[in-house]
């Protein structure tokens, strides 16, 4: 009898334990919805540029309808500042995920349709949808982020992993597909002589299917956002019941909560270098990698997006247990990045002949680089995060407009530099230019 009555006792931490867990999971795979869109368009592009008809122009299509579709984040900013509750916030995200998943059904179906405008063939459904997809995701910023409010400060880290994996999932999917693999194989000139040409190989998928994986993708974290709904309300309803359980929401809390000051010197500090992280990590850097990876070879370069997006969650677990709140601490981490993305930069500058062409140091320090670079502003931003989750609601809807500001900035500036100006200079495949 004395241990049937104690069972109670053990299995309640038990419960507990594995509800907190489940949470944690949900809000991660929540949180993965946020940029898996735009994230699987990008690292798409290898297969699709080579059968629609703009062919490598589609990076520069893509980066113009991304920025057009910040319209959207700066509605719902406005609509914060002027008109605070209007946005009912659990709608207006349940009516983003799902335009995600109806538009990654339809780019599944007819990503490849064209279209004659003018006498010229267009791919019209594929930018379309792609517009709608990035729509969301620059919306997700300034919706997702302040219902993170909602929640334990504890899940808000947990929710920049997922950030993680939305980048991380498409490209170990890109890996597995085969996206620009190539062999130099031996062919004869007219003249009888020899020389390497590049052979890109089969992929072991198509994009449709790689798209029906997106499809899969968000409606993930549709269904996530879902449970996370319920479980708030259900947290909600068995708080007024008396019963005892563990806090999921502040809306619930037995006393009332006083967010911090939000304009403080500290807090726009914060906010300023969360934008300048996020044009460094989402705009600046990503527009060079090619340049940067590429003419060590195609698997330095494969290595360098693998690694370096398996730091970015690697590193919001970390920030979990290890939190360093000090803005001197935070600024220096962030300057130890940006001394990664000068490197990085500066081989870009050097492509198609970068430092230590050749040799396996070489490999080593462009793949580590782009590791430490990911690493370190991605716990820079889990941080700040985490500090303006304790500034209220407004400031986590100031936190996603940083982040958006910042990955526009940085997307805007690179983009005449790389397509316009073309000021970096891409190797050919198969073909020694620097006398190696």
């Amino acid at each position: 009898m004395i241990s049937g009555i104690g069972t109670p006792h053990h299995t309640m931490p038990t419960r507990e334990f594995r509800n907190t867990l489940f949470t944690h999971l949900l809000v991660a795979m929540f949180g993965m919805g946020s940029w898996v869109a735009v994230n699987s368009l990008w690292v798409e592009l290898p297969v699709i540029t080579q059968i629609l008809p703009e062919a490598w122009n589609l990076p520069a299509y893509l980066t113009v309808l991304i920025a057009f579709s910040n319209v959207g984040p700066l509605l719902v900013t406005l609509a914060h500042r002027f008109s605070p509750g209007l946005l009912n916030e659990r709608c207006l995200i349940y009516s983003i995920q799902a335009l995600g998943v109806i538009s990654s059904v339809a780019l599944a179906l007819t990503w490849d349709r064209i279209v004659l405008i003018g006498g010229e063939r267009h791919s019209v459904a594929f930018l379309t949808l792609a517009f709608a997809l990035a729509f969301v995701c620059c919306t997700s910023n300034v919706t997702f982020l302040p219902f993170m409010f909602r929640l334990s400060s504890k899940y808000i880290k947990t929710f920049f992993v997922g950030q993680g994996f939305s980048a991380f999932f498409p490209c170990v999917a890109a890996l597995v597909q085969g996206v620009g693999q190539l062999e130099c194989r031996n062919s004869s000139a007219a003249n009888g002589s020899q020389s390497l040409q590049p052979h890109y190989l089969e992929e072991s998928f198509t994009a449709s299917t790689f798209f029906w994986l997106l499809v899969g993708l968000m409606s993930i974290s549709l269904l996530s956002f879902a449970g996370l709904a319920r479980k708030s309300n259900s947290k909600q309803h068995t708080t007024h019941d008396g019963k005892e359980s563990c806090q999921l929401t502040t809306e619930s809390k037995p006393t009332p909560k006083i967010p911090a000051p939000f304009c403080t010197t500290r807090n726009v500090y914060l906010l300023i270098l969360l934008a300048v992280s996020n044009a460094l990590t989402n705009g600046v850097l990503p527009s060079i990698q090619t340049y940067s990876c590429l003419p060590y070879g195609s698997t330095t370069f494969h290595l360098a997006v693998v690694l370096g997006n398996l730091a970015n969650p690697l590193a919001c677990f970390i920030a979990m247990f290890v939190h360093s709140r000090s803005s001197i601490g935070l600024g220096v981490l962030a300057f130890l990045g940006l001394l990664c993305g000068v490197y990085i930069l500066t081989l870009a500058a050097l492509s198609p002949c970068p430092l230590l062409l050749g040799s396996s140091m070489g490999v080593v320090l462009v793949v580590s680089a782009w590791m430490l670079f990911t690493g370190l502003f991605s716990y820079v931003k889990v941080v700040i995060g985490s500090i303006l989750h304790e500034a209220g609601h407004l400031a986590l809807v100031w936190c996603g407009a940083s982040i958006q500001i910042g990955s526009l900035i940085g997307a805007l500036v690179m983009f005449p530099l790389v397509s316009v100006y073309q000021l970096f200079t891409s190797g050919q495949a198969c073909v020694d230019i620097c006398g190696q």
